[in-house]
């Protein structure tokens, strides 16, 4: 056996050798009160920061109470009273909501009839409408409590507070009975429960919960409870079908976009405390104003006293307002150094979406052209309608597509290459291209067959549609040959009409923006022209 084997030897030998040892004992073990305080000191410590909770709530009862309670916002007839004078340009939905006051005001009048007084009322329409003014105004209106809250305010991690909350809320406003509950953004919690496919897109527990004592609150209310609940969501198609039955949502208001007369009489409304000068025409205002809801017209009424505060006017005049609306629809001007040939370039793009806006049958006038830097573009063609569209004809929807090819077609045309300016350009058209086909039944190789879902997705899952690939594969093969047919009549357009892209191109490199007379005239184009080249060709 090895020397070195024996322990003892080595020990000897190492010291005879004068050799330094630094080794410590294996056995590092670490005291019994230091491995019992890593063990459970965690637990001690959740332990007393509950008994400290609980101390300072008062029990755990108030502690986990408080999640259960309602958050909705109580506003008094006597406060922030808002009346049917300040809601203009919907005179339907009003005239519908007016009964809905006289139940609240004198319920006894329907009652010894046998009527009931209708449980919900649903406001559907586009953000920005007026529904919750609207809600506000009906309590308003008959002088009663206004309870007031988002749906998504019902929800919690929790399961079990968004019920609570939802008990808590009506059982405050019988207490406070005539009143009025308002939910909004109701699609939140009330979606359908039996859409899609388990295990996709199917609603949680909390969610469901929600809804369901939602649904029981609201059809067991007394026929003596004057409570009504108003309701407002942007998607009524998702709602789920309890929600619409008789008994809950009784009644259903479409709450549309203003028309003409409708944004005249909102402005009205909102400059009741902006001094106007002379000049300002709130009708004139109001036509230049299409597809604008009561959102945006008040925004614009801000931007304008706000742009006329920081000219130091003392009224709001009319080039305010032509200025806001521009800052609004065009985008805020942007400080950039272009060079010499990026602005031609841009001239000619321009130029390009203006020739083609006007010499086209069926495209909306051209109201502004620019080179001015707004937003993200370097550019602006801004075209409106005469009036008021509800409804477009097939040939005045392959004229927006023409349109919006213009600016990439003049690029070919002049320059003989493409830039990357027509990005947004090409996603627009192809939308339009895309619902021609799918949606409107403007193919004849779909024909009338609607092949994309209005809200772009399938049941299943997102963007999965209900149709087969041999169909998706044509309807790609259809909005090819729609956006290329487009193309090919915007580039024999300004190649017919090169004098007219050639001179409009110069005037907007010498004045960088051109109004809507300023810019037919530097084009040489009569407002009569575009049905004269329609029919030459």
């Amino acid at each position: 056996m090895p020397a070195f084997a024996n322990t003892d030897t080595l020990s000897a030998l190492l010291q005879k050798k004068r050799v330094v040892v630094n080794a410590q004992p294996l056995d590092t073990a670490a005291p019994w009160w230091q491995s019992l305080l890593l063990g459970f000191g965690p637990t001690i410590l959740f332990v007393l920061l509950l008994f400290w909770l609980m101390r300072r709530a008062g029990s755990a009862q108030n502690l986990l109470g408080t999640f259960g309670r309602s958050r909705a916002r109580r506003y008094q007839p006597s406060g922030d009273r808002v009346t049917f004078a300040d809601v203009a340009g919907i005179d339907e939905a009003k005239r519908e909501l007016t009964e809905v006051v006289d139940f609240l005001r004198h319920p006894e009048k329907y009652r010894r009839l046998g009527g009931r007084i209708p449980h919900g009322v649903l406001l559907s329409g586009p953000p920005g409408t007026g529904k919750t003014l609207l809600a506000r105004a009906v309590a308003g209106e008959a002088e009663a409590p206004f309870f007031s809250l988002a749906a998504s305010e019902f929800v919690e991690a929790i399961v079990g507070v968004g019920a609570s909350r939802v008990r808590d809320l009506f059982k405050e406003a019988k207490e406070a009975a005539p009143a009025i509950v308002f939910i909004d953004e109701l699609d939140a919690i009330g979606r359908s429960r039996t859409s899609g496919v388990a295990g996709f897109s199917g609603g949680n527990d909390e969610r469901e919960q929600t809804l369901n004592q939602i649904l029981t609150e609201m059809d067991g209310f007394d026929s003596a409870t004057s409570v009504i609940v108003i309701g407002a969501t942007n998607r009524p198609d998702v709602l789920d079908q309890a929600l619409l039955r008789p008994g809950r949502f009784d009644r259903r208001v479409a709450v549309q976009p203003p028309d003409r007369k409708g944004r005249e009489e909102i402005l009205k409304v909102h400059t009741r405390h902006v001094p106007l000068g002379p000049d300002v025409e709130l009708g004139r205002l109001a036509a230049t104003t299409p597809g604008m809801v009561g959102a945006d017209l008040a925004n614009l009424v801000n931007e304008a006293a706000l742009l006329a505060a920081r000219r130091d006017h003392r009224v709001v005049t009319e080039a305010d307002f032509t200025d806001a609306l521009e800052r609004i629809v065009l985008g805020a001007e942007r400080q950039v150094m272009m060079t010499a040939e990026d602005r031609r370039l841009t001239a000619y793009h321009e130029g390009g979406h203006a020739i083609v806006g006007m010499l086209t049958e069926g495209a909306d006038p051209v109201r502004k052209v620019s080179i001015i830097p707004r937003g993200l573009a370097l550019g602006v063609t801004f075209a409106a309608p005469e009036s008021d569209r509800f409804n477009y004809r097939e040939p005045e929807v392959h004229a927006r597509i023409k349109v919006a090819l213009g600016g990439r077609a003049a690029e070919e045309v002049v320059f003989g290459e493409i830039s990357t300016g027509a990005e947004s350009d090409i996603q627009q058209l192809t939308e339009i291209a895309r619902q021609m086909v799918g949606r409107w039944g403007m193919s004849d190789a779909i024909g009338p067959i609607a092949v994309i879902p209005r809200d772009g997705s399938g049941p299943l899952l997102p963007g999965v549609a209900e149709v087969s690939p041999e169909t998706q594969k044509l309807v790609d093969q259809e909005v090819r040959r729609v956006v290329e047919a487009a193309h090919h009549d915007a580039l024999s357009l300004l190649r017919e009409n090169r004098d007219k892209l050639d001179s409009l191109a110069h005037a907007l490199l010498e004045h960088e923006t051109l109004d809507e007379d300023d810019a037919y005239a530097a084009a040489g184009v009569e407002r009569g022209e575009r049905e004269l080249v329609q029919s030459a060709g």
